[in-house]
Formats: structure tokens, C-alpha cells, sequence
């Protein structure tokens, strides 16, 4: 096992334990990811994007993080599928979206998220964006404002330095990108963590006034014990003109699993009621 799939671990440690719980409780039937049923493959710019679909009413798409895949939203999709359509993709390179090309990058992946949009013939759609996700929902609206209705985003960061992520785990992908860029008769895999690794350490760089012109109310969270840290995840609310700030108490970088019930609720909220601007001694939207 390559160092970075530890790495990768790491960044979803906080969420696993709660995660094991939950699905000890009752586990889903529906196998989120791997759902012939529900998936379709679409030929988009130059390799093939694996997407499922499930509900109906408006349209919100998922956009998972770093190395990872449409089951990371489990628990995600089938609360929305109640009352919207939702839309799910493995991004490129990642999950069942193979892609043999050398490059990779945010920007690259935001451009296959509009394809695959246009695709749908979706003229605009609510984002829910996790992690890297976050940071492909954040380019969307900046690139492609018309698409993107509301933003919600957890875990996201604008810069790859450690006033954005946490300094150990900045080290440990810096480390783990070296050993790999150096080692000799890479395979298929190593080529394609080597990608994934490059994004984290050299990605993203969306400059502060970039936020400022994103168009949709955006939903920043954070959990108060997040890999991103927590000034930097205010300094992307701050900059973002319809934004609103959830720092969620007790949690990491998975809220999505760990505080799933409040996390699903809370942006689903945010979803139906129309943006207002807060008063100052406000936190959070209500």
C-alpha cells in the first residue's frame, strides 16, 4: 500500500468511527458507487465520467474529495433523492471515472463538472462540495456563476500552505509525493496517486479576489477540529459576497458522516430558504 492511500486515511480518520456506528445501526441496501441501475458512463473531454443518478425535482450535484469516490456521500444521497435530483460523480481519475492522461488539475476538474452538466443539459443546479470537492464547487461558481444556483462546501481550501492545512499532514503528502515522484518503473497506480498527490501539495490557487465574485449564496463550513484550519476557513466565508459560516463543534473533516443528521438538515435549509444578509451577532443562517 502506497504511503499516500495512509495519507488519504488520515483524512478521513474523523469520520470513520461514527461512520462504522451508523452503519452497525442499519446498513444501507444500495450500493452507492456501484449501482448499474442508477450509473451511466459519459465521454467527457477525453475520458469517461462515471455518474449515478437517483430522485427527482431540482438538481443537486455531489462533488467528493481527493482520491475518493460517489460512496463517500452515503448518507448524503438518499436524504436528498427524497425531494431533488441528485446527481453523483466519481471525479476524473478518481472511483470508476479512469483517466490514463499525466495531468490533473482543479481547474481541469470544474471544466468536467460543466460538461457533464451540459451533458444533462442542466442549466443550472445546488453544489455540495466536500473537501476537494469544495475547492471544484468554488471554481465552478467562479468559472461557470450561471451554473451554480447555492454552493455548499466542507473542508475546502484556496491555497496548498500551511495556514490553510494542517502542518503534519501538509509534511506527510509532501513526503509521500516525493517518494513517489522518485521511485523507479512506476505502475499504472503509481502514476495515477502521483497526480492525485501533485493537486494537494502544488493546488489549489484561487486568489482572494476570485471569491469576491462568486455570485451564489455559498455555505462555508468547517468542523472546529477540521484538517483545514479554522482562520483559513473563515477567510474563505469572509471573501465570498452571499456567504454564510458553519463551524461545526466536536468534528474534523467529515461531517458529512460524523455529524450526517446536522450536516445533511443544515444545508438542506440552506437550500430552500432565500439568502439574507446576517446581522453581526449572528452565526449561522436560521
Amino acid at each position: 500500500m502506497h504511503r499516500y492511500i495512509l495519507t488519504l486515511l488520515l483524512l478521513t480518520a474523523s469520520g470513520l468511527y461514527a461512520s462504522a456506528q451508523v452503519l452497525k445501526a442499519g446498513k444501507t441496501t444500495t450500493s452507492y458507487g456501484h449501482n448499474p441501475s442508477a450509473g451511466k458512463y459519459y465521454n467527457i473531454r477525453n475520458f469517461r465520467m462515471y455518474c449515478e443518478e437517483y430522485g427527482s425535482g431540482t438538481p443537486i450535484l455531489l462533488i467528493h474529495g481527493n482520491g475518493r469516490s460517489i460512496e463517500d456521500f452515503r448518507y448524503q444521497i438518499p436524504f436528498f433523492a427524497k425531494t431533488n435530483r441528485v446527481i453523483v460523480a466519481d471525479s476524473r481519475a478518481q472511483g470508476r471515472s479512469t483517466d490514463p492522461s499525466d495531468s490533473l488539475t482543479y481547474d481541469m476538474m470544474a471544466e468536467d463538472f460543466n460538461a457533464l452538466l451540459e451533458a444533462k443539459h442542466l442549466d443550472s443546479v445546488q453544489v455540495i462540495g466536500w473537501s476537494d470537492g469544495g475547492i471544484i464547487g468554488l471554481l465552478l461558481a467562479i468559472k461557470h456563476p450561471d451554473k451554480v444556483k447555492k454552493l455548499a462546501i466542507s473542508g475546502a481550501n484556496i491555497a496548498p500552505d500551511t495556514f490553510a492545512i494542517n502542518p503534519a499532514l501538509l509534511s506527510l503528502v509532501k513526503a509521500d509525493y516525493n517518494d513517489l515522484l522518485n521511485k523507479q518503473n512506476k505502475t499504472a497506480e503509481d502514476r495515477n496517486d502521483l497526480k492525485l498527490m501533485r493537486i494537494l501539495v502544488e493546488e489549489p490557487n484561487i486568489p482572494v479576489s476570485a471569491l469576491e465574485t462568486i455570485k451564489c449564496p455559498t455555505l462555508v463550513i468547517g468542523g472546529d477540529q477540521d484538517l483545514i484550519n479554522l482562520q483559513h476557513t473563515v477567510l474563505i466565508s469572509r471573501h465570498i459576497p452571499k456567504s454564510y459560516l458553519w463551524i461545526i463543534p466536536g468534528t474534523g473533516h467529515s461531517g458529512a458522516i460524523s455529524r450526517k443528521d446536522a450536516f445533511n438538515s443544515t444545508i438542506k435549509d440552506f437550500f430552500i430558504k432565500p439568502y439574507r444578509r446576517l446581522s453581526t451577532t449572528e452565526s449561522i443562517f436560521n
